[in-house]
């Protein structure tokens, strides 16, 4: 199914068990994984190519979009401990989800259809091809490769979609209605999405993998970022507020990276001062794979400095702005031990 925009934050309850990040995966031009988007082009030898990338006997007849989705999905899981030598998921398939967050994902399945229909009438459709034009194909093709049996729902929401679709996942497990959610951008290239935009765009996609903090640590996974809060509202300043109020304790100062951009110059207490890095601008404009990329790309920065907070937000002006706030996970015992 194909889910609105989130849920307001109180539909979260203040009880809800922390959920926390333990992989992340990328399929985009040029990049050879998540650390890669803190860096600027060009980028090191090595790096995702689409040409051979999207190559395979499994990705047959697949559009662009599911292909990338599935690139993007293996790295993050088998970094999660989640996936065994032949890729069959190795945790409890059913309860594990799947969010897709994609402005563009079937375009190219449609246009197809569409020029089809041009030429020889709806006579020259197959039966076969229709299923592709589905907005969820490709979370469902995610959901069938590795055998993941829970929810399978797909955010369509512009900019703000892919912290949406992290939202969405943060409610189904603290609805219980999974226990492992498996989120993902997504958007493709390709002379559709060239025709409809005027320009061409990069090929796209990120994964992440999310989990209860408890569930994490009974099976020995390492969990890489705790999603401490999210937000939403009219501006991207607003929503990072709204975020904000969404924690247990505030936070002292701003926070250590801003993931924004450029239009978003509106600060509050949580962003005045505090460094950015706007992933579109070495990327180009990433639509419903944004939030995602996002994601990863805040990891990366908690593994690689001494950083403690990051702020993802997207969105704004016409559009609602989304937030969310990243922290390094402490694990509850560690806290003790400090207090003590």
């Amino acid at each position: 199914m194909t889910a609105p925009g989130p849920l307001p934050l109180r539909a979260l309850p203040a009880s809800a068990a922390p959920v926390v990040v333990t992989g992340t995966g990328t399929a985009v031009t040029g990049l050879t994984g998540p650390a890669d988007l803190l860096r600027r082009p060009p980028y090191g030898p090595g790096g995702f190519d689409p040409v051979t990338g999207l190559k395979g006997r499994e990705l047959r007849n697949l559009d662009r979009a599911s292909r990338l989705a599935l690139r993007a999905a293996a790295p993050a899981l088998t970094e999660a401990q989640l996936l065994d030598a032949d890729g069959g998921f190795t945790g409890e398939a059913d309860t594990a989800a799947v969010v897709v967050s994609s402005t563009l994902g079937t375009l190219d399945t449609v246009a197809a259809l569409s020029d089809t229909i041009a030429r020889e009438g709806v006579t020259g459709l197959t039966p076969l091809g229709l299923p592709g034009t589905s907005s969820n194909v490709c979370a469902g093709y995610l959901a069938i490769r590795h055998g993941l049996r829970g929810p399978s729902l797909t955010v369509c929401n512009g900019q703000s979609s892919g912290l949406d679709a992290l939202f969405w996942a943060r409610v189904l497990l603290a609805a219980g209605r999974a226990r492992t959610v498996l989120v993902v951008g997504v958007e493709p290239s390709g002379p559709a999405v060239t025709r409809l935009l005027g320009r061409e765009t990069t090929d796209a996609a990120a994964a992440v993998v999310l989990e209860r903090a408890e569930d994490a640590a009974a099976r020995g996974a390492h969990p890489r970022a705790l999603l401490a809060a999210c937000g939403r509202a009219s501006s991207a300043a607003q929503a990072a507020a709204e975020a904000a109020g969404g924690l247990a304790a505030p936070l002292e100062g701003p926070v250590d990276l801003w993931l924004t951009g450029e239009q978003h110059a509106g600060e509050g207490e949580l962003t005045a001062g505090a460094p950015r890095l706007d992933v579109e601008q070495a990327l180009g404009p990433l639509s419903g794979a944004l939030g995602v990329v996002q994601c990863a790309a805040a990891v990366a920065h908690l593994d690689a400095t001494r950083a403690e907070t990051v702020l993802a937000s997207a969105g704004g002006g016409p559009e609602t702005a989304a937030a969310l706030l990243l922290t390094r996970y402490v694990p509850p015992n560690s806290e003790r031990t400090e207090q003590s």
